[in-house]
């Protein structure tokens, strides 16, 4: 006999979907397809290459979001259809085939919700994220290492691409800080969920005495804005300084002072770039973080004005991390703000974060009916 649970998920599904349709506004993005495509054939398009670019990830998003949800539509209407057979015949064979694409049509428009979650602005740009590893020396800067290769994985396996920025090698092992960008559409939007301290607590392979040790990393996210927010920035606010790079990069590296640091006055922001090959490239790439982190800047004192406005009390302390990654006395990897936890410490090293990234993200918008 066909499970109750299989039907069940399919009703469930049919009002997903239509929920979907409404908050899609399928007239509306269709209608934006065509602007875009209008503006594409304009004869001066591709005078400016950054922003042809942009209209085509946008186009190519909105595109992708439409023909996902006609899909997702689509196969729930086959399952359905599936049942009728299912039911009629009595195959038992075509009743497990049914179970498991109704299992995965869940997890899929699961996944679409997700998507559908990123609707700030900003969500959609690229990410700028850096780590800090705290204080503990070799341990916690090799820790530092690991979160560097963990992000590098996501990236790598969600379709982003990434470019370090900024790197400074620890003094035996891992890394003092690390600055990398991750290009993507919506990578600002799923990133922001890993902005906090990271804490590992393991037994350390630097302690010939084999005790347990605790390491924390900061992560900051920004999205790297574009250049048509306005955020002003005086010349006679910065100080600027010139240093060779210590990260790989080429041939160029270490042989001149192509590297450059800036510093913010005001508001002490620090921020610095190595990866092109000359001074100016440096310099422009360093002036588009430093407009980032004041625009970041910006959004959290708008926060903060408004949790006052709120009562809302906020720990941000060092101490406050945001994750647990535990390798010894048991492995588990634990998010303190939403619950979520996995005993596969290997998945998630490995970039398997998607879990926590979700959590999060479901979190902030259960939140926004009490804003």
């Amino acid at each position: 006999m066909l499970d109750v649970k299989v039907k069940q998920d399919l009703r469930d599904m049919a009002k997903r979907l239509q929920e979907l349709r409404g908050s899609l506004d399928l007239d509306l993005k269709q209608e934006m397809i065509a602007n875009f495509e209008e503006k594409m054939t304009a004869p001066d398009f591709w005078d400016d290459n950054d922003k042809a670019q942009s209209v085509i990830s946008e186009l190519n998003a909105i595109k992708s979001t439409v023909e996902k949800y006609e899909k997702l539509t689509a196969d729930h209407e086959d399952l359905m259809t599936m049942l009728e057979l299912a039911e009629e015949e009595g195959d038992e064979s075509l009743e497990a085939e049914l179970a498991e694409s109704v299992s995965g049509l869940v997890e899929r428009i699961g996944e679409f919700e997700l998507t559908l979650l990123l609707s700030q602005p900003y969500d959609k740009l690229n990410a700028i994220l850096e780590l800090h590893p705290g204080a503990g020396g070799t341990e916690s800067q090799d820790w530092g290492q690991m979160l560097y290769r963990m992000y590098t994985r996501w990236a790598e396996k969600n379709g982003f691409k990434v470019e370090v920025l900024d790197f400074l090698p620890g003094d035996e092992a891992g890394i003092k800080s690390v600055t990398i960008s991750i290009k993507g559409y919506n990578a600002y939007g799923y990133l922001k969920a890993e902005k906090g301290v990271h804490r590992l607590v393991r037994i350390s392979p630097f302690d010939a005495s084999g005790r347990r040790h605790t390491s924390f990393v900061s992560c900051d996210v920004m999205p790297e804005i574009e250049d048509d927010i306005e955020i002003e920035i005086r010349p006679d606010d910065l100080k600027v300084d010139t240093y060779r790079s210590s990260g790989a990069g080429g041939q160029h590296i270490n042989k001149t002072e192509s590297a450059i640091r800036i510093t913010h006055i005001p508001t002490g922001i620090v921020v610095a770039c190595q990866t092109e090959r000359s001074q100016i490239q440096n310099r422009d790439r360093a002036m588009k973080m430093l407009r980032s982190k004041l625009y970041e800047r910006k959004i959290e004192e708008q926060q903060k004005q408004l949790a006052e406005i709120r009562g809302e009390q906020s720990d941000i302390a060092w101490g406050s991390q945001i994750r647990s990654y535990v390798f010894h006395p048991y492995s588990m990897v634990k998010d303190h703000r939403t619950g979520v936890e996995t005993g596969n410490v290997g998945a998630v090293m490995d970039g398997d974060l998607n879990a926590f990234i979700d959590g999060y993200l479901r979190s902030q918008i259960r939140q926004e009916p009490g804003e």
